[in-house]
């Protein structure tokens, strides 16, 4: 049980610590375009996104895939870039957006779960199952990711209630902020 905690705190770190920026601004990309009464929609949303990080967790710790840090470093901020970028092109269809984002949750989570793949694979390797610290990490995340779309939502809940924010200008405003500070760490990180 203690081994379970340590990585369920661990997930949760990694998802909520201040140094966790980039998937904090992914997951507000994502969940941008949705309210509270989108709630089950969001919780799929994040759920995805946590299968496609536990995928490349469970494959790099396996050690069955090996991508270069300086790629994976530079693809995490590019795939917050797409998300933001398509909320803004296409924020009028809602449909389009969220089948679009379903497959933007799983297949960005293959990505950002690489960037703690080397870590995972050093501490997960000294243990002797796989199964519980990967479950914990995860469910960590899951935890971490919902506690920011909770806040994220409230927020947009105060901001469309209380002081009568249109949606729509919601949606580009936060999506061209996140797709500004994401550029700018994209360029910053190019491996080449």
């Amino acid at each position: 049980m203690q081994d379970f905690l340590f990585y369920l705190n661990l997930g949760w770190e990694h998802i909520i610590s201040l140094d966790a920026l980039d998937h904090q601004l992914f997951v507000l990309a994502l969940i941008a375009v949705y309210s509270f009464n989108d709630l089950k929609k969001v919780l799929i949303l994040v759920t995805a996104f946590t299968i496609g990080h536990s995928i490349t967790l469970a494959l790099s710790t396996f050690d069955i895939i090996r991508i270069n840090s300086d790629w994976v470093e530079f693809l995490i901020p590019l795939t917050i870039v797409l998300t933001s970028l398509n909320n803004i092109l296409i924020r009028n269809k809602k449909q389009s957006q969220n089948t679009a984002n379903y497959y933007l949750a799983l297949i960005f989570g293959l990505i950002h779960g690489m960037g703690f793949a080397n870590t995972a694979r050093v501490m997960i390797a000294k243990s002797q199952s796989i199964a519980i610290p990967l479950l914990g990490f995860n469910i960590g995340l899951e935890l971490g990711q919902i506690a920011i779309v909770f806040g994220i939502l409230m927020l947009l809940f105060i901001l469309l209630k209380l002081f009568k924010v249109n949606q729509k200008d919601w949606i580009l405003f936060v999506s061209s902020g996140v797709f500004a500070l994401s550029l700018k760490m994209t360029l910053e990180r190019i491996p080449f």
